[in-house]
This record gives structure tokens, sequence and C-alpha cells, in this order.
């Protein structure tokens, strides 16, 4: 995989509360200099970012009901509208947690429905926080996302207790098979790290290191 491939896989990420327009600007061009796939920003920077990256094959990408998952459904759906009104290609949604762990498997996919049906034609990925979940709680978390009829199906937002893991990548991957795409996302800080987790099925990788990344081959780190 060459540092071109590997561009390709990255959602570039500024999801801090402070960021900054000014941030954001830097953010798009970098994403626009190595042509990463996506930027993925909060709600009130979509507008900003689509405009920067008018014309271009980096989409932006809006994260919904962030970080905690715990908005009603019609909220989590009209934030996703208002994104894609403000030219958001992608939708980041975190999955109703609470819900989940409950048994409720109706409020899960109803909820992740909901965003669904708000950004129709845009991607959509959904965010299950891994590191609060057991195996079994994983699997049906993914199970649930493909039956709403979801993109991508991503493991962390990286403001929780861990960030991505090879080990939950592999299970997500054999759960969904070769259904939807798989994102990493949540401490993806090593050209090491990125390969691993392509390698364990992952096929978009979110991180605020994307720069890094392909450019470790000049530091003499082979792709």
């Amino acid at each position: 995989m060459d540092a071109p491939a590997l561009a390709r896989l990255i959602d570039h990420n500024l999801l801090r509360a402070d960021a900054t327009p000014a941030e954001v600007r830097r953010l798009c061009e970098e994403a626009l200099a190595h042509r990463f796939k996506a930027v993925c920003i909060n709600p009130i920077h979509v507008g900003l970012a689509a405009g920067i990256l008018a014309g271009s094959d980096v989409a932006p990408c809006s994260v919904v009901g962030f970080p905690l998952g715990a908005s009603m459904s019609e909220d989590k759906a009209a934030e996703a509208a208002g994104a894609v009104r403000r030219g958001a290609a992608e939708i980041d949604m975190v999955i109703a947690l609470g819900a989940l762990k409950d048994g409720d498997h109706a409020a899960v996919r109803a909820d992740i429905a909901a965003v669904r049906a708000a950004c129709r034609g845009q991607v959509l990925k959904v965010i299950i926080e891994t590191c609060l979940l057991d195996e079994p709680q994983k699997r049906l978390a993914c199970t649930l996302a493909v039956e709403a009829g979801v993109d991508f199906i991503k493991t962390s937002t990286g403001f929780s207790t861990g960030g991505a893991t090879v080990a939950d990548v592999a299970l997500m991957r054999a759960t969904v098979g070769d259904a939807v795409g798989v994102k990493a996302s949540g401490g993806v800080r090593s050209l090491e790290a990125a390969r691993a987790l392509v390698a364990a099925g992952a096929t978009r990788l979110g991180t605020s290191s994307g720069v890094a990344l392909v450019t470790a081959g000049v530091a003499g780190e082979a792709y």
C-alpha cells in the first residue's frame, strides 16, 4: 500500500470542541494536498469545509449525536439533515448505546433508520463505541446497523475510554462480511497501526494524524 492508496482511506479529523475556523481551513487544505478521502468535522464547521472542498474529491463529513449518542432520534435526524443541507456528503452518527445495552433492539434499529432516512443518498457511518461494549454487544450493534441500511460500521468516537483495536476491527469485519465498510477510528497515530487495522479489515481510517501517516515514508518507514 503506497502513500496515495493510504491517503484515500483516511478521514482527516478535527473534532475538538475548541476547533477554530482557521484550524478547519488548514485541515481542508491538508486534505486537498494529500487527497484524503474526507474531512470529519463538527456540524458547526460543515458549511465552511464544504465551500473549501467544493469541486474536489475530498468529502465533507459531519458527526451526529456526537460523542455520546444520547440524543433523541428525531434530533439526530434533524442534525443529519441540517448537515446535508450545508454540504455534508458523509455522516458519522453515534449509536444509541444505552438502548443497545438494555437489549432494546427495535429502538437501536429505529434510531439508525431515522438518520438513514434523513441523509438518504449520502454515506452513513455508525459509531458503535466498541470500548463500552462486550463482544456479543459489538456483534449485535453491527448486525442492527446493517439491517438499518448503513454504509460503514465505525469503531469509536475517540472521546471515550478507548479507540480502535485490531481485534475489534477483525470482529466487526467477520460480523458484517463484505456487506458494508469498516472504519477504524480513535488512536490511529502510526503507520504500523494503520497497516495492522487495514489488514484486519478496515476500509476507512479516522485520524487526526493523517499527514504524519502519509509522509512517514520520508523518514524511511516502508508502506
